[in-house]
């Protein structure tokens, strides 16, 4: 074999000189996300874990999965109770009794918006009357000032009369 054909990354150049590979593949490899740590880390923050808690048991830095797994940190509970949810519908599919009994007080939980209230439509929850704006509240607080400020107004209007 001669020398030419030894070349690791496709032989030589013309210069003679070894071809290498574009990218050098020195330093500590990249994480790897795959579903099973995503799972993994959404179970653990919808149980309350730290981040610190996470990260040990995933076996990475802190830095690193806030990097990678910030959608399953935040939301974890919520994926795991819609995870829920999808395997309680498929086993009401097969019609698994209990199931449907659990599915049923799930969504019985679940209160109802209330009805839309009849009358003005802009009436507030007391029924007094159509809600007041914020500069309309403020001009109506002005215009009756509190009870301690009654002396204070006599004595800038006593001052306004000495002059």
């Amino acid at each position: 074999m001669s020398d030419e054909n030894q070349g690791s990354a496709g032989g030589f150049d013309l210069f003679g000189n070894l071809i290498e590979p574009l990218r050098d593949r020195r330093g500590r490899p990249s994480y790897k996300k795959d579903k099973r740590n995503q799972d993994f880390v959404a179970v653990r923050a919808a149980a309350g874990w730290s981040q610190d808690a996470i990260a040990d048991a995933l076996g990475c830095d802190v830095k690193t999965l806030r990097k990678h797994f910030s959608r399953e940190l935040s939301g974890g509970a919520l994926m795991m109770e819609g995870l829920c949810l999808d395997v309680l519908l498929q086993k009401v599919r097969e019609g698994h009794t209990p199931s449907v009994r659990a599915l049923a007080d799930r969504l019985d939980r679940v209160a109802a918006p209330p009805p839309p209230s009849k009358g003005r439509g802009n009436e507030d929850a007391e029924g007094k009357g159509p809600p007041i704006g914020k500069k309309a509240q403020r001009l109506a607080d002005a215009a009756d000032p509190a009870a301690g400020y009654g002396d204070l107004y006599d004595r800038i209007h006593a001052k306004g009369r000495q002059q």
